[in-house]
This record gives structure tokens, sequence and C-alpha cells, in this order.
């Protein structure tokens, strides 16, 4: 159960826009995340326009960034990340569920690219050491540029605070 109440109603107007606006964003519903984070409209609208930045405004695949969150979320004991990441979003990225299952352990899967595998090293760094070796970054720049180290560092960043958010409100992912 969530360390706060998870709001819905009884908004002023500008959090009952947000949450309107909030829902056209998530396919009609609204994240428990979100109910947490009205406690502060504007925390919520930044965290939304934050999410979706990082999420769309980026050159990188969306198999990419799927890749990235999951395994950020396995990491991190995110059951609300996987739960809400596999297969619903990751399979029509170009996913496939043994992708995703190769994701959720310690030896990364010769299954994916050199780059990919470079990505997922920098994940793993960030999450668990807060910073990249000089020899993960210049891989990652190789393949991705400066521009992708910097958009895959912002989304692994993103997503720790995500799971580190959810978790440590014990948020539950709500049931379809």
């Amino acid at each position: 159960m969530a360390h706060v109440t998870l709001l819905e109603d009884g908004l002023d107007d500008k959090a009952k826009e947000l949450v309107v606006q909030l829902k056209k964003g998530r396919r009609g519903n609204l994240l428990g995340i979100y109910k947490a984070l009205l406690h502060n409209g504007d925390l919520a609208q930044s965290w939304f326009d934050h999410l979706n930045a990082v999420r769309w405004g980026t050159k990188l695949s969306g198999r990419l960034r799927e890749i990235l969150i999951i395994r950020v979320g396995w990491r991190l004991g995110s059951a609300y990340i996987i739960k809400q990441h596999i297969p619903k979003l990751a399979v029509p990225e170009g996913l496939s569920e043994e992708d995703c299952a190769a994701l959720l352990k310690d030896e990364i899967d010769a299954r994916f690219s050199d780059a990919e595998r470079a990505a997922i090293s920098a994940a793993d760094e960030l999450t668990l050491q807060v910073k990249l070796k000089e020899t993960t970054a210049a891989t990652v720049k190789q393949h991705y540029g400066e521009r992708g180290l910097v958009e895959i560092a912002v989304l692994v960043s993103t997503y720790n605070m995500h799971a580190r958010f959810v978790g440590g409100l014990d948020i539950e992912l709500e049931k379809d």
C-alpha cells in the first residue's frame, strides 16, 4: 500500500486540467505515480514533461529506450517498471519476450548488438556505481556520438529516479 494518498478527486482546477493531460498522454489512465505526484501539481507537471522529453524527444530508438528502461528496472528491483514495460511497451518496440528475459540477468547476452551491449554496460554502471568508466563512455560515444551518450545518461538517470520514487513510496502499478 502506498505511503501517501493517491489523489484523483478533490483537486483544484489547475490539477484537474493536468489530470486530463496526464490521461491523454498515458492511454487514458492516471497511473499511481501521477496520483502520488498530484500532491504537488508543479512536480506532477514537470515529471510528465520530463518523461515525455526523455522518451520521445531523443534520437534513441524505441528498442534501445526499452532495453535501458528494463535494465534499470531490473537492476533496482523495480517491479513497477518491469510490469509496466514487459511485454506491453517493449514488444511493440521490437523486443521479444526472450530479449526481455535476457535483460534480467547479470551477463549481457550476445543477442544484443555491440552498440546495445555498450549502452547496457553504461546503464549498469550509472545505476550501480553512479559513474561511467572512461572506456564505457568512449565505447558508447563510438556507437552513438556525444549526443547519444548524453541522451543515454539522461534516460538511465531518469529511470533511476523513477524507480526510487515509486519504490520509496511503495506505489504499485495498476492492474489493467
